[in-house]
Parts: structure tokens; C-alpha cells; sequence
């Protein structure tokens, strides 16, 4: 059986077997019938017809989907079809072998191609350095979109700078991103589109972040099911330190190159390469790095990692693990599962070797190996050592638990920095009608940023028991104007809050 979100998993490799894991492309889900049984591992088929199984699978079970289906959606955004033309590119891919290089691959930019990315662009996106919104350019749409595909085929489209700004972290870092133009996003994300057709079939199963069809949600699924069901005794939390910015661009080139040889679609991500930024009205570039925002910087990342650390790390496991070695990997966060502390050891080892050729580099502080898994708590009790450490992955943080038959479990609660920053965020907008009352249209428009559902009643919220950390803090937040009434949580659904005499209509409406 098969089916088409997967975690890459290795068995320790047994005389006469062949070890799971090798190689496996990302079959589209529309390109195969597929059927899918709970109480049976599933398996991904290569995505060569008639070759065998290739990679063992680790997700969520999939409904029945039918096959043939002439259209396909490999934007990153989801929205708008592949035109037939894009996939025969796909059924190339698929007949060729891995060394197969594509030389015409431009004229696949279409007039209609740009204009449904222009469209599957975000409405409300910031501008970059020209200024340009998305409203403003579809007044004439047509004709700019003529007129554009008129200059990229000519060779005359000159990619504009990224505009450089920041946004606060969690932890109170900023994080630089670089806002490309409206223009650079059209072109970017057509080229992305006709670019997807190939790496789609040749990305791992394990490789989820910023995948069409792919989202954190299917790589948090297939974690809990490999600390569940597999041999994961120890845990690795990798994370590369500030990748979009010592991602080298030489290397880059040279990895497109293994499957792109259409000199005309080099020229242009070399183009974006070298816009570089605008920052304060002063332009720079970057000898190393991808401005971290621009449409087509997820799909060089993922082809950058694909070739740097996807291949040698599927390699790795079947030749040097001694036991059962799994990877989840989203954009630059990683995890990788251990069946014995040697391996893990020795993987981190051999990882910072591997990244340190490519100019990249783990994080000190958040790369870690720790003893996590099924009998993580029962070893370490018997050592007399504490409970299982935790580790963080895509905004969760992990930790060793019990379901209510007294077997392991994963529990997810977010990350305490995250959870701090947003409570700040609510307690601002939360405390504005009391302090300041104002419209209800203004009520309605502050609060689309509450991270939280409700049942409204006259006089009194609702919050369901996914969001008591939220509520239990509310409490504290609103002095004088709250009365918990939490009661019993195993005997209630919800929890209540009565709000005293503060009048319904002074209180915003909280969208669901």
C-alpha cells in the first residue's frame, strides 16, 4: 500500500533485504490511485512506474483519490492549474532517470501562466522598492502581463532589489526579510511553477516544508507517528544557523544545474541572486545568501537542502546506521530519530562535516541530541536520572507522556516564548474595550488577530479546552471585569467566563 505524505524511514539493514529509504521522489497525489489502511504501514512507490518500493511511509492515512486527473496544482499557494503542457514536463521527469537535464524549459512562461501567479499572489501583500500593490497593478492587468512575458522571452526583465525589513521573533531577535517587487513575485512565482514540475519527482518523502500540497501539520503528523510506532529511542533536533543567509550562491547554481540546463532560467534566478537589497535607500549585496521572503526562496532552499543534506542523509543511513534511523525535515528544521545512541552520535558527527562544506553550520543552542521515545522514561528511571528532556519542532514543544491507559504518548503544548508573546498580544487588545470603548466595526477589525475560538452568549465567552492556557490567563489580564468559572475540566467541555457588568456591546466580536 502507498500513499503520498511520508517520513522517511530506515530498518536496520538485514542480510538478503533491502533497506527502505532509497530514494523515493514525491509522487503527486493525482498522478496515482491510491488506497490507504490505518492498521497497515503504508508504502510510497517510486515514482518510475513498475520499479519496486522504495521508501518506507509514515503520515496520516489518505482518502481514496481518483487517477488521470488532467489538471494539477503545484503552486505554492495551491491556487490556479497546471496547464497540460507543464504536465508533460512532469511525465518527462517521471520517464527520465535522474540525470536527465531539461534545455527548453522558458517557453512553458506563458502569458496565462503569469497571469493566474499574479493572481495567486496574496492580495495584501507590503510592496517592494517600486511601490507597486497588487490593486494597483490589475488596473491594466492584461496588458502588463503582455507586456512583461514580452520582456522576460526578449531578455530585457531586470529583477529590482528586495526592500529590506524586520520582524520581531519570538525571543526578541528580529528576523530580516526582503519584500521583492510585484513584478519579480509575478515572474518568481511562474518560474517556480514550471520549476515544481521537476523537483516535485525528485524531492524525499521526508522533505516537507514549503511543498505544494505539503504542510507543518503533515510533518507533525508523521513525527508522532515515528516516535510511536518505530524504533526511536533518541532524538535529534537540528537546526542549520541563519541558512538563508549563508546559503551559498555558487553552490546553488550548480545544484539547478544538475536538472536545469535552459541557460535563459539560470540567467534569471541569477538575476534575483544579485538584485540584492534596499535598506534605508542604500542599496548592498550579499556575497552569500537568498533574501528570506521573496516567492521562489522556499523552492531554492529546498533544492539547496535536497542535494546538501537530503541525498547524503538517505545515503547515510542505509551504509553507516546500525538500527532504525528516520527524518523529518521542514525547510532548515530537522529531526532525526535513533534506534541506538551510537548512531545518533555519530550522525551528528558526519552532519557538521557535511553542512561545513557547504558554508553552513548547526546552531549551538538549538541543536541537541536527546534520549526521547518509547522507553525513554523507563531507561532513565532505572539510571536513576530524571524524566525525558523535550525538544521543539514547528512551534510545539514535545514532551514524553502517558494516554489514560498508562502507555507512552506524545504530548504538543506550544512553545512558552510563543505562547508569552501572544499573550501579550491578547492582553492589548483584549483590555481595549474596557479602557478605551470604542466602534464596533473598530472592535471587529483589532481582534481578527485572537488566537482563539468561542461560543459568544449575551455577557459571557465560552473557550473550549484546546485553548484554556489562553483562558486560564485571561483571568489575570482583565482585573475586576472576569469571573472565572472554570469548574471541573474532565467534566465540562468548556470553560466559562462571566464578565460582570461589562455591557455585550462593548466587547468585540471574536471571528471563528
Amino acid at each position: 500500500m502507498h500513499e503520498n505524505r511520508e517520513t522517511s524511514e530506515t530498518p536496520a539493514v538485514q542480510p538478503g533485504s533491502r533497506s527502505a529509504g532509497e530514494g523515493s521522489g514525491h509522487t503527486a497525489r493525482m498522478h496515482v490511485c491510491e488506497e490507504s489502511h490505518g492498521g497497515v504501514v503504508p508504502m510510497n512507490h517510486s515514482n518510475k512506474d513498475g520499479t519496486s518500493l522504495e521508501e518506507n511511509e509514515e503520515g496520516r492515512p489518505l482518502i481514496k483519490e481518483n487517477a488521470g486527473q488532467p489538471n494539477t496544482c503545484p503552486t505554492q499557494s495551491g491556487e490556479g492549474c497546471v496547464s497540460q503542457g507543464l504536465t508533460g514536463v512532469r511525465k518527462a521527469v517521471r520517464d527520465s532517470n535522474k540525470e536527465t537535464r531539461f534545455t527548453a524549459l522558458l517557453h512553458h512562461l506563458t502569458v496565462g501562466l503569469l497571469r493566474e501567479s499574479f493572481y495567486s499572489l496574496k492580495r495584501k501583500a507590503a510592496p517592494g522598492v517600486d511601490g507597486v500593490t497588487w490593486q494597483e497593478y490589475e488596473r491594466g492587468v492584461e496588458d502588463r502581463v503582455v507586456d512583461l512575458h514580452g520582456r522576460v522571452h526578449r531578455g530585457a526583465y531586470r529583477a529590482k532589489p528586495s526592500r529590506r525589513v524586520y520582524i520581531e521573533k519570538a525571543d526578541g531577535r528580529k528576523r530580516p526579510l526582503g519584500i521583492a517587487a510585484l513584478e519579480d513575485k509575478i515572474v518568481q512565482h511562474a518560474v517556480g511553477t514550471i520549476l515544481n514540475q521537476i523537483y516535485e519527482e525528485d524531492f524525499l518523502g521526508f522533505s516537507y516544508g514549503f511543498r505544494p500540497g505539503c504542510s507543518p501539520h503533515d510533518a507533525l503528523d508523521a513525527l508522532s507517528y515515528a516516535l510511536l510506532k518505530k524504533k526511536v529511542n533518541y532524538v535529534l533536533d537540528a537546526d542549520i544557523s541563519s541558512f538563508f543567509d549563508t546559503l551559498d550562491k555558487g553552490w546553488l547554481v550548480k545544484f539547478v544545474e544538475h536538472r536545469v540546463a535552459d541557460p535563459r532560467i539560470l540567467r534569471l534566478i541569477q538575476k534575483w541572486l544579485k538584485a540584492g537589497v534596499m535598506e534605508d535607500g542604500k542599496w548592498s549585496e550579499a556575497k552569500t545568501g537568498s533574501p528570506q521572503g521573496s516567492v521562489i526562496s522556499p523552492l531554492l532552499a529546498n533544492i539547496y537542502l535536497h542535494y546538501a543534506f537530503d541525498l547524503w542523509v538517505n545515503a547515510w543511513r542505509k551504509k553507516w546506521a546500525q538500527g532504525e534511523v528516520v527524518v523529518i525535515r521542514f525547510a532548515d528544521d530537522t529531526i532525526v530519530g535513533f534506534q541506538y545512541q551510537t548512531d545518533a552520535d555519530r550522525f551528528l558527527e558526519n552532519l557538521q562535516e557535511r553542512l561545513g562544506k557547504f558554508g553552513m553550520e548547526l546552531h549551538p543552542d538549538e541543536t541537541r541530541r536527546i534520549e526521547f521515545g518509547r522507553f525513554a522514561e523507563q531507561n532513565r528511571k532505572r539510571r536513576g536520572e530524571g524524566k525525558p528532556e523535550t525538544f521543539d519542532f514547528l512551534g510545539f514543544t514535545h514532551i514524553s507522556g502517558k494516554n489514560g491507559l498508562g502507555r507512552f504518548a506524545v504530548r504538543r503544548t506550544t512553545i512558552r516564548k510563543r505562547m508569552r508573546a501572544k499573550l501579550r498580544q491578547v492582553k492589548h487588545y483584549f483590555c481595549l474595550p474596557v479602557l478605551h470603548p470604542q466602534s464596533r466595526e473598530v472592535h471587529n477589525r483589532d481582534c481578527r488577530l485572537f488566537p482563539f475560538k468561542s461560543i459568544r452568549e449575551p455577557g459571557r465567552m465560552w473557550f473550549r479546552p484546546g485553548y484554556c492556557a489562553v483562558a486560564t490567563h485571561l483571568c489575570g489580564l482583565l482585573p475586576n471585569r472576569a469571573n472565572c468559572c472554570p469548574g471541573s475540566l474532565l467534566a465540562s467541555s468548556i470553560w466559562r467566563f462571566d464578565f460582570g457588568n461589562v455591557r455585550p456591546t462593548s466587547w468585540p466580536a471574536i471571528h471563528t
